[in-house]
């Protein structure tokens, strides 16, 4: 594959950016994570740092005009079959095995540079042309799992995925960049992105699927301390947390609210399905 970006594109990407990086405060203190297009512009009010879907999300433009700060949702460890690229990555044999805890997504090999070159040169254009001002990057939790689960196989995934990133730190350096989890590689990405995001560290699923129960401390404590220490290196890092729990329990997601801030973290908690906005319960 071989894609070029227009030289008015990337004047326009590039202006966006020096905007963005001039105009806008980088680091929110209140946030949400929201992938639909179903709830009215007021709901977002009290929330400075939205992170929404590329493909199904409110309007942008009102929202930035209220000093709201958007990142755009990008999956760089696999591709669901709705995706717009689905069929680019198809075609290109970019695709692994179906992930079974989500049918409908495929693994990616991150090794491959067609893959670095379309997140690059399309993907990401393609994102901050719809108005996005930043990046929120998932699933790079697989190539360390893909690795681990046939060495022999996946050899390179996680350097694949420390190579991707910091290739989209390269050409985008002004970029404000949100990682969810990818914790096996930050020790070599904490310079390339600006927030992390710990999804699931203080509440984890039942078995059964059906509800969530809190990670138990020693699990939890060790997540928290690891992440603090990145902080603690680079004291500019911001951590997220985004936790799921029973919305109509209160206590209970006022319980993970205060244990994440007291252990440095900008919490949000949620459900699962991630397409509702659910204030934080007040004390």
């Amino acid at each position: 594959m071989h894609t070029t970006i227009s030289r008015n594109i990337l004047l326009w990407i590039s202006l966006v950016l020096v905007f963005f990086h001039r105009a806008t405060p980088l680091h929110a203190e209140s946030w949400v994570v929201y992938y639909s297009d179903k709830e009215p512009e007021t709901r977002f009010e009290s929330y400075s740092l939205l992170v929404f879907d590329s493909q199904y999300h409110p309007p942008l433009e009102r929202l930035k005009e209220r000093g709201k700060i958007i990142l755009g949702y990008l999956s760089l460890g696999e591709v669901e079959n709705h995706r717009r690229h689905f069929s680019t990555v198809t075609e290109q044999k970019l695709l692994l095995m179906e992930n079974e805890d989500w049918p409908g997504s495929y693994f990616i090999d991150v090794r491959n540079p067609v893959w670095t070159e379309l997140v690059i040169e399309v993907l990401i254009p393609e994102l901050l042309q719809q108005g996005f001002h930043g990046l929120f990057i998932d699933t790079l939790d697989n190539p360390g799992y893909l690795e681990d689960l046939d060495p022999k196989r996946y050899r390179g995934m996680r350097q694949g995925g420390i190579h991707l990133v910091k290739a989209i730190r390269r050409h985008y350096p002004e970029l404000p960049i949100m990682i969810n989890r990818g914790f096996d590689l930050l020790d070599h990405l904490i310079y390339d992105v600006d927030m992390i995001l710990a999804e699931s560290t203080r509440s984890q699923p039942d078995p059964d699927g059906k509800g969530h129960h809190l990670t138990p401390d020693a699990e939890y404590e060790a997540t928290a301390a690891k992440l603090r220490r990145f902080k603690e290196i680079r004291p500019r890092l911001k951590l997220y947390s985004l936790d799921y729990w029973d919305p109509t329990d209160a206590k209970g997601q006022a319980l993970i609210y205060r244990q994440q801030r007291e252990h440095g973290f900008i919490p949000y908690v949620s459900t699962i399905e991630l397409n509702q906005v659910f204030p934080e319960p007040s004390p």
